[in-house]
């Protein structure tokens, strides 16, 4: 690097040693540093429990839970995938620490795979990744938008919102949420901790008003923590308690997605893989004093099932506060989080985009790759690409009220594929590539890869089931019919342009002897977001 490109990047990568040894290490990964680094450990840990959003990850699809057993799925489900998760967590910290890259898990893919197939693997992968950050994000703005009408429902009990008021809503919540990312992306680390003060002081506000309160009574320990009646779901209990387990595996789902901010992170190869491994610890508490008061206060089950539109949050909170007042004031701290979550993933989600466009993997690539420097260095066209394919696929909930669940749904199963993918490249390896990792997972690292990829494998089994049989056209869950439908999209831009201009993630020069004889290495101009071949650069 020139001195002026020296000067450039530790501008962008931060002021101080790390954000030039930042940008630097980001350019022996075969990218130049583009976007700002704004972050440090706790930015980066609060963003990760923001996109987490444990109260409102359980809260949002708790009519899932309800249906798969109650209480004891509450309970136990959250403990039970808590530890599922963990393995994973710990699988990516690891692959993230090696290689920290805002392209995250398809650039992991290509690095680890053999030459013969690591481009197919990193277009597969790229384009899973895509489909879970599309949808995971429109999952979290949509069902903020369903909890804001079950909080007008709590004054305006009689008012049953049309689909296409709930789609208007959820419109408004998305520019909301993406407003806020686009034009204020300098506040969005301490966006993230006003975000963590939120969420952990709602718990212990939620924690005490409910447990003070109790306005229908309280439950024994017996019945909090072991009461299971499956009957709502039609399926034989062993398989409703799996089916409810789909809240605590979306509050979880998108932990891989705060790899898409390391370009932005003073020291990702240290703080981001920390964060990874630190959100399930902390989710986990955060998720238990959320849930505890909620089970040992539980209202009626088929009267919060029974509730319109499918959201109960509002009613059940008014009838455990005894008040609409106290109901409403519970559900505004939830609600407040659904959109923290919001700006959060939005953001994510939109660097994600980036990420892939700057790889020539999008049609349209050199448009949306650009990044745009007027507003701090963000990625504007792939931040209103990612927003608008959200906006589109919303329109399904005209069609069926299932919808939220499908969004879920494939997002978890999207987002879990892509993640298990480099994991399981590695295994195949003999984890030969993770030697020398900042966050290495040693001798234990053999069995955690595999917990974390068997895990994923019975999650999208899981997680394409319909909640509640006999199926109809309204409750089918519509999540294999997206993911197949994004698949198709893929595979025909594939044979129509990718497998043309496709070269995958670009390749440093010291790179190993196998990945550099393979295709040219390609980086990005931050002048004009172009991609230059190495060979023509001056």
């Amino acid at each position: 690097m020139s001195s002026a490109e020296l000067a450039t990047c530790e501008m962008k990568g931060g002021v101080g040693e790390k954000g030039l040894d930042a940008a630097q290490g980001l350019e022996k990964l075969g990218y130049q540093q583009e976007l700002t680094r704004r972050r440090g450990l706790f930015h980066i840990l609060f963003m990760t429990l923001a996109i987490m959003a444990v109260p409102f990850g359980l809260a949002a699809p708790i009519a899932t839970s309800l249906i798969g057993g109650g209480p004891a799925t509450m309970v136990w489900g959250w403990v039970l995938i808590s530890i599922l998760t963990q393995p994973l967590a710990m699988s990516l910290a690891e692959i993230c620490s090696k290689y920290p890259t805002s392209a995250g898990a398809y650039y992991w893919c290509f690095r680890l795979a053999s030459p013969k197939r690591r481009l197919l693997f990193s277009w597969i992968n790229g384009w899973l990744t895509m489909v879970g950050v599309w949808t995971i994000s429109l999952s979290v703005t949509f069902g903020t938008g369903q909890l804001l009408i079950a909080g007008i429902g709590i004054f305006r009990p009689e008012w049953v919102a049309t689909p296409w008021q709930t789609y208007l809503i959820f419109l408004g919540i998305t520019a909301i949420a993406c407003g806020i990312g686009i034009f204020g992306n300098d506040y969005l680390p301490m966006i993230d901790i006003l975000s963590a003060c939120w969420t952990f002081l709602g718990i212990i506000v939620i924690l005490i008003c409910l447990s003070a309160k109790a306005a229908v009574g309280r439950h024994s320990a017996a019945f909090a923590l072991g009461h299971f009646d499956p009957s709502a779901s039609g399926w034989s209990p062993g398989w409703a308690f799996f089916i409810g387990l789909l809240p605590p595996a979306y509050t979880y789902s998108a932990i891989g997605m705060i790899a898409s901010m390391a370009e932005e992170v003073h020291d990702p190869s240290v703080q981001v893989p920390a964060a990874i491994a630190w959100s399930i610890p902390i989710g986990f508490i955060c998720g238990l004093f959320f849930l505890l008061p909620i089970v040992f206060t539980l209202p009626d089950i088929a009267t919060l099932l029974a509730v319109p539109g499918g959201q109960p949050i509002g009613v059940m909170f008014e009838m455990i506060m005894g008040s609409k007042g106290g109901g409403f004031g519970i559900w505004f701290i939830i609600f407040g989080i659904g959109i923290f979550c919001a700006i959060s993933i939005s953001c994510a989600a939109s660097r994600a985009t980036w990420s892939f466009a700057r790889d020539r993997a999008i049609p349209f690539h050199s448009v949306f790759a650009k990044v745009n420097r007027s507003l701090g260095d963000v990625p504007l066209n792939a931040y209103i690409l990612s927003t608008m394919i959200q906006v589109l696929l919303g329109l399904i909930f005209l069609g069926s009220s299932a919808a939220f669940n499908a969004f879920v749904g494939v997002a978890v199963i999207c987002l879990g594929a892509s993640y298990a993918m480099p994991v399981a490249i590695s295994l195949a390896n003999g984890r030969e590539n993770m030697v020398g990792a900042p966050f290495s997972l040693g001798r234990w690292g053999w069995a955690i890869n595999a917990w974390a990829v068997v895990w994923v494998l019975f999650e999208i089994v899981l997680f394409s089931m319909p909640a509640v049989i006999p199926v109809t056209q309204v409750t089918m869950n519509y999540a294999s019919v997206v993911f197949v439908g994004f698949a198709a999209i893929s595979a025909i831009w594939y044979l129509i342009n990718g497998r043309h201009y496709y070269e995958g993630p670009p390749i440093p020069h010291d790179a190993s002897t196998n990945n550099s004889s393979e295709r040219q290495s390609y980086q990005h101009s931050p002048e004009d977001s172009t991609v230059v071949p190495e060979n023509k650069k001056d």
